[in-house]
């Protein structure tokens, strides 16, 4: 084979996107699920706080949208919330609870799934909040309960499960 043959069958040299993208592949996987994990974490918990006066204290203010503003949205008619203040202090205790479990990677499949249950209350309650918020928190919900929390997760310390298998 003659040198100009040889250079012919090397590869190219990767281009400057091609070398992008293969540094952006490289990053680990772990990092943007953490990300997935305190952006979906946060805006519940700040709502949580909104929903406490003190430990296992309801504000007046849940008090009052529980019991008379909020309302479910089902098949073009609202219907009240069934056991307003029941609902108050589960969606209270979730909104902080799931959000720190998140956060610190324990049994974050669950805490996930968790929150996109709430997601869909919510949707079902505030049915115009669709394409801002629950659109988006539905979508970091579902990530994180399909592919968990990544390798910087207490999940992966007590030997949870912290990644799905690959399935085409």
């Amino acid at each position: 084979m003659t040198d100009q043959t040889n250079i012919a069958a090397r590869p190219r040299t990767a281009g400057p996107i091609a070398r992008i993208e293969g540094w952006l592949a490289s990053i680990p996987h772990s990092l943007p699920l953490l990300a997935l994990r305190v952006a979906l974490a946060v805006p519940f918990y700040k709502s949580g706080l909104t929903k406490w006066d003190g430990f296992l204290q309801l504000s007046g203010g849940a008090q009052f949208l529980f019991g008379s503003e909020f309302k479910l949205h089902i098949l073009g008619n609202q219907y009240p919330y069934p056991f307003p203040m029941t609902a108050a202090y589960a969606a209270g205790t979730a909104e902080i609870v799931l959000p720190i479990l998140l956060v610190l990677g324990l049994f974050t499949r669950f805490a996930a799934l968790g929150l996109l249950a709430m997601t869909a209350v919510i949707q079902i309650t505030v049915p115009e909040g669709w394409a801002n918020f629950h659109l988006p928190w539905a979508a970091m919900a579902l990530t994180l309960v399909v592919f968990g929390p990544g390798r910087i997760a207490l999940d992966a310390l007590r030997g949870g499960s912290v990644a799905r298998p690959q399935r085409g």
